[in-house]
């Protein structure tokens, strides 16, 4: 049978109630003759309020210990939705990411995947199992749990796609797919029906919330196919796909913002080869995107430098983008 990789958001299980929903969707994915994989994320507000805990605790609390308090939230989620889905007759079995085989980078609260070993989840799998996977996280190389980032169960997803050769990933959320501009703000916005990776990479850089740009990117690199669609309503959603004649057809695919962004300035930089590169060099290795650069013209030998990084939050992990592709343009 083929397979398909469902990842239900914070929303879309955060209560009992949206939990059995869940479970009854996934339930009839099966029973159309589809093996079945779901990423789960924390509950509604779980992580955000763990977050809240330790910062009643430490004002700078380590690395290693959150992600080790903010895996918790998806181990719930995915307990919960195996509970609900065996309650339906149907058997299920969850992983936490290092169960799954989701290897990362030992950069705790913003990790990278590097390697994706799913043999237990090919095991469920062809036993006629559900497999149910906690998104958001991995584990190093050294053993230690990681987190990917906020939005990182998206990546989860995706990953897990590329390296079992899914059919397709379903993103779900509370909103029907993508549109032309945020639907909260801009009542007519229409839905999109496809964009291509470029436009969503592009999209999500920028500022939509749909999709989680290194997601994308992994989708892009290895071919998977994405539908982000609602966990609360039939509509057909949006598909991210590579390009096609149609898609070329649009000048303007989507206007996005992003209220997360900050803006540094360094004053009286010395005006000499090199002072540039050592200042982002120090940036980079602290592992923090820089978005937009703007360096003044040289007044008696210095100089201001300025470039928007994250806006400056006590969240964890970091809550806006993590790219590591070329910067957004200005026309999407």
């Amino acid at each position: 049978m083929s397979l398909i990789v469902q990842k239900f958001g914070g929303t879309s299980v955060g209560d009992a109630d949206r939990i059995k929903n869940v479970a009854r969707r996934v339930v009839e994915t099966h029973k159309a003759g589809k093996d079945v994989l779901v990423v789960v994320s924390a509950m509604g507000d779980t992580t955000d309020d763990l977050v809240e805990l330790a910062s009643r605790i430490s004002p700078a609390p380590p690395g290693r210990e959150m992600d080790m308090l903010l895996t918790a939230g998806e181990r719930i989620s995915m307990a919960l939705l195996a509970i609900a889905i065996q309650e339906l007759g149907h058997d299920a079995v969850s992983f936490t990411g290092s169960q799954a085989g989701i290897i990362t980078t030992t950069d705790h609260g913003r990790a990278k995947i590097v390697d994706v070993r799913a043999d237990r989840i090919r095991e469920a799998l062809a036993k006629g199992k559900i497999a149910i996977v906690a998104g958001f996280q991995g584990v190093s190389e050294t053993a230690d749990v990681t987190t990917l980032g906020r939005g990182g169960s998206d990546t989860t997803a995706v990953a897990l796609a590329a390296a079992l050769g899914a059919e397709l990933c379903e993103i779900y959320t509370d909103v029907e797919g993508v549109f032309t501009a945020d639907p909260r703000m801009v009542p007519d916005a229409r839905l999109l029906h496809a964009v291509s990776y470029e436009e969503m990479l592009e999209m999500a850089a920028t500022g939509a919330r749909v999709l989680m740009a290194r997601s994308v990117e992994y989708a892009r690199n290895y071919g998977v196919i994405i539908r982000v669609a609602s966990s609360f309503s039939d509509a057909a959603g949006t598909f991210v796909r590579e390009e096609d004649e149609r898609m070329e057809k649009a000048i303007i695919s989507g206007v996005t913002h992003d209220v997360s962004e900050g803006k540094v300035t360094v004053q009286g930089v010395t005006d000499r080869a090199g002072i540039a590169a050592r200042l982002f060099r120090t940036i980079a290795d602290e592992g923090i995107n820089v978005d937009m650069i703007v360096q003044n013209v040289s007044m008696a030998g210095h100089t201001d430098i300025s470039f928007t990084v994250c806006g400056v939050t006590r969240a964890w992990p970091p809550t806006c983008s993590m790219r590591s592709g070329r910067p957004a343009s200005t026309s999407r």
